[in-house]
């Protein structure tokens, strides 16, 4: 079922691209009309996806750190002593259409996206209230177990369709409704298919700060109960090229499947994970030479 959702998903992409460049051009020839640009800083809004993607011929290196638990204590200074890392690479296609990947050191897993921007919020002659952008992946661990599981067993996708509205320059909010099958779940008892539901927002602090939260919420009786829904905080510090982002989560795991519906950290325990993550633009546009 999921495969047909995702395969679906990225079919209509050709004739959304049609419209939405149809669309485009009325804007365009509109001296009336503003669209609304950075509804978040980066291409997540902490763990999650936000509506944001890659521009034309630019690449973000992105590095997310999450250290243990800080109720670890002393001895393991806070949860400082050990951490999971991943290192991701976003491609952006045009100013639409971005590709991405990355490989966690959590459960060694592997991940590939593609994110389309399918509505920019504007105002003017052409009023579009939200934007909206479509999001799919698809996630395998490599982790060698017990018995060993095949490729098939240990692969995950997930859909999920972001809507978000910049209320002011200060001021943004996100919806992000998901679809996420597991071929194999981890408990036995587990749904394959889980429907989840995420809320976020940033709050503008200057022109270069910003805190941002976060919260997952999977629908009831798709999973066990020692897992949670995810909660996250962040501080944000855009300084030229880099953003970096100061967080706190009850989540160890960084791709859909693990943070949406395999989080089992409590925040009410001190199951709270410092961590960060830094995002860096490479260009490659052609710079023009000018004329002599």
């Amino acid at each position: 079922m999921m495969k047909k959702c995702l395969l679906l998903l990225f079919l209509l992409i050709p004739f959304t691209v049609l419209g939405q460049e149809d669309l485009m051009k009325l804007i365009s020839d509109s001296n009336q009309v503003l669209i609304r640009a950075s509804t978040f800083q980066a291409t997540r809004i902490i763990n999650g996806h936000s509506v944001e993607t890659v521009g034309k011929n630019n690449m973000d290196f992105v590095i997310s750190h999450r250290f243990d638990r800080v109720n670890r204590g002393f001895e393991e200074f806070f949860g400082l002593d050990a951490a999971t890392i991943r290192l991701g690479l976003e491609y952006g296609i045009n100013d639409r259409l971005m590709l991405g990947m990355g490989r966690s050191s959590f459960q060694k897993a592997f991940d590939y996206f593609g994110k389309y921007r399918l509505i920019r919020q504007s105002t003017g002659s052409v009023n579009i209230p939200f934007s909206v952008t479509l999001f799919g992946s698809y996630a395998i661990r490599t982790q060698k177990t017990i018995p060993q599981l095949s490729g098939y067993d240990r692969s995950s996708y997930t859909a999920q369709v972001l809507i978000a509205r910049k209320f002011s320059d200060a001021f943004s909010v996100q919806w992000s409704p998901a679809l996420i099958h597991r071929n194999r779940t981890d408990v036995f008892s587990d749904n394959k298919t889980v429907m989840a539901s995420g809320i976020g927002g940033r709050m503008k602090l200057t022109k270069r700060t910003s805190i941002n939260g976060e919260y997952n919420y999977v629908l009831p009786n798709q999973i066990a109960d020692n897992y949670k829904n995810n909660l996250s905080f962040s501080f944000d510090l855009e300084t030229g090229g880099h953003i970096f982002q100061l967080l706190f989560t009850n989540s160890f795991g960084m791709n859909e499947r693990q943070f949406i519906t395999e989080t089992d950290g409590s925040w009410g325990a001190g199951d709270i994970h410092f961590g960060f993550n830094i995002s860096r633009t490479f260009s490659f546009e052609k710079k023009s030479k000018s004329k002599p």
